[in-house]
């Protein structure tokens, strides 16, 4: 860092063995001041053995052909800044709380069952559960077992405020930021899809394209071509897991309003749901409105409806 902190600004690039960003890199990023960090994805860069006949690599021949591959495209990643890192914070939490919520209302499902106790399926069936172990009169549930529920009653209870906190501060992030509440426009990204895109894509150029963007998120098909023959398998599934998941339930939502109150001003989703089931148009349409947002972003224009939805 001393060294750093005696260099004019510059642009310095490391490089990481793997796709995720670690605590780290976060941390030399912060102590960085006055340069532009950036870090290089190894496993893209070509390795160089020289131009010797030696089969050994290079250090300076390596070092060579990683500064030409630098200046490729889809080679780097900026990194995120303080705001939209606590932003990241904010959806991670959220969704740890989400899940540590849905490990409770199974686990109280499951011991209520040992006892021969059911309930629909749904919120309102762990509300009937937790009824009936309140319920002292009830000599189906012996005492340990009514005290050991009950405590996974109230430890559910807490995180559903938790969860309504976050969901709070997620809306507030949202409205503070001109970006997140233009991309709010698009059918399908509610405020957790756009704060989330907002502070995860820092430099949305650097995609060449929404194809591009689309295949970082994880929404294009995997390709099996051989022989001049193309043949595509099912979403490659890479990149951030919680941005597709969210781009999918958009497309869900979507879709389903469509059912509801009729898809004729939405012609191609209407010929997509015609020839194929209801989750693949999901991830055809999710990977639609990834390309929608990515052009928003690049561009900083507002959303503009298709010409069938507007007439």
């Amino acid at each position: 860092m001393t060294w750093a902190s005696q260099r004019h600004p510059t642009l310095i690039r490391r490089d990481r063995n793997r796709l995720a960003i670690g605590p780290k890199d976060l941390r030399w990023r912060r102590k960085m001041t006055g340069h532009a960090d950036q870090i290089v994805l190894a496993f893209l860069l070509r390795p160089d053995f020289g131009v010797s006949d030696s089969p050994m690599p290079s250090g300076a021949g390596d070092a060579a052909s990683s500064t030409a591959d630098f200046a490729r495209p889809n080679t780097s990643r900026s990194l995120e800044s303080a705001v939209q890192q606590s932003c990241l914070m904010l959806h991670r939490t959220r969704h740890l709380f989400i899940r540590q919520r849905t490990a409770v209302i199974n686990a109280i499902r499951a011991h209520l069952a040992e006892f021969g106790i059911v309930a629909p399926v749904g919120r309102h069936g762990v509300d009937e559960l937790l009824k009936i172990v309140a319920d002292a009169s009830d000599q189906r549930v012996p005492e340990i077992a009514r005290a050991c529920v009950a405590a996974l009653g109230a430890q559910l209870r807490v995180l559903k405020v938790q969860i309504l906190e976050f969901d709070r501060r997620i809306m507030a992030w949202h409205r503070s930021n001109a970006a997140s509440r233009r991309l709010d426009a698009i059918p399908g990204v509610g405020p957790a899809l756009a704060t989330a895109l907002v502070a995860s894509v820092v430099d949305p150029w650097a995609f060449r394209s929404g194809r591009d963007f689309s295949a970082w998120v994880g929404l294009v098909p995997k390709q099996h071509s051989s022989g001049g023959k193309d043949k595509l398998g099912g979403i490659s599934k890479r990149g951030d897991r919680y941005l597709r998941s969210l781009f999918t339930t958009g497309a869900l939502a979507v879709i389903r309003y469509a059912k509801i109150h009729g898809t004729r001003h939405r012609p191609w989703l209407t010929a997509l749901l015609a020839r194929r089931p209801t989750k693949v148009a999901a991830i055809a349409l999710a990977n639609k409105i990834a390309r929608i947002a990515w052009a928003m972003m690049a561009k900083g224009e507002r959303y503009k409806e298709p010409a069938a939805l507007a007439a």
